[in-house]
């Protein structure tokens, strides 16, 4: 991987793309080279002159302009955000497997330029299309990672902060499994602080109870189906996001982030991509973190891999 300078190409300028372009440039120093790419060239450079009249404002300087494939090539990490939208009495894997013939028409590309970093996906439905990503581009496990329950993990922070009223920093707790409607939390892993949460609930000392955890789980699973019939789609949360893994990729910092990545043995499943705690740094997913699941977990998580397998496997590659 290129250490000279970090460059990002960001494939795919929808809201998403966009507003993961935007975080980074105005969260500063991640990188110093933004490459955006779209099959419709004009947007692509329109989004990029938006971007470099805001440059004078931001925190950091960079060189952000609308390019080609062969870009890709001296690249640190190429982010996906490209992908179609689903047809009326369209089937979700009628949906996939037309996103795998978008994928490519991208993968291969940025593979024949010569591209030697990150595969960061962030695609719905993000699991399978990361694993797409993984075959098609043969690249090693640790360079192919998905945005995974990344944001679910933020809202489920988010949810659990306001509930206990503390900041979202000093509650320790992840969504894992699929991005999806299979997803779920692992109460025995939630921390406040340095305490379980499962000790607070049982104290009859306050009002907390296990029932508002069960409604906070699902606020988190369905927050996404909220905001499309507010506003038609979701693009913020996980713009930052991607600027998240992106700045622990490009700053080494071996942080824990539930990415998508691929199984190999670890909670008894191999091959399928899906959402864990991982150590991000410089090469990618460096190690994912395997939690001590209760039985009833590990179950939840098996259905989910389960489900993910599914649907990978009705795919034509």
């Amino acid at each position: 991987m290129n250490t000279d300078r970090r460059k990002v190409v960001l494939i795919g300028t929808g809201m998403v793309g966009m507003s993961f372009a935007y975080a980074l440039v105005n969260q500063g120093g991640a990188c110093n080279e933004l490459v955006l790419i779209d099959v419709n060239k004009v947007r692509a450079q329109g989004e990029a002159m938006d971007l470099n009249h805001g440059l004078a404002f931001a925190k950091s300087n960079m060189k952000i302009y609308a390019g080609e494939y062969k870009d890709c090539r001296d690249a640190d990490i190429v982010v996906i955000a490209a992908g179609v939208a689903q047809k009326e009495g369209e089937t979700r894997l009628d949906l996939l497997q037309r996103n795998v013939e978008v994928f490519r028409s991208i993968v291969g590309p940025v593979v024949k330029s010569g591209f030697d970093g990150i595969f960061l996906v962030a695609t719905n439905p993000v699991d399978i299309m990361t694993r797409v990503t993984y075959e098609l581009s043969r690249f090693g496990a640790s360079r192919v990672i998905g945005t995974g329950t990344s944001l679910d993990t933020a809202r489920l922070r988010y949810l659990l902060g306001d509930y206990f009223t503390v900041d979202p920093k000093n509650i320790h707790a992840y969504v894992i499994g699929e991005h999806g409607d299979s997803e779920f939390v692992p109460l025995s892993q939630v921390m406040f602080a340095t305490k379980p949460v499962t000790a607070i609930l049982e104290d009859e000392r306050n009002s907390y109870c296990i029932d508002d955890m069960k409604k906070i789980e699902d606020q988190v699973r369905t927050a996404a189906y909220k905001i499309i019939e507010a506003k038609r789609a979701t693009y913020y949360g996980i713009g930052m996001a991607i600027a998240r893994i992106v700045n622990a990729i490009l700053g080494d910092e071996n942080s824990v982030l539930t990415v998508s990545a691929k199984m190999c043995g670890e909670y008894g499943q191999r091959d399928v991509f899906i959402g864990v705690p991982c150590i991000i740094g410089r090469n990618g997913v460096k190690e994912i973190v395997e939690l001590n699941l209760t039985q009833d977990e590990k179950a939840k998580f098996d259905n989910s891999a389960s489900v993910l397998k599914e649907y990978f496997d009705g795919l034509t590659l």
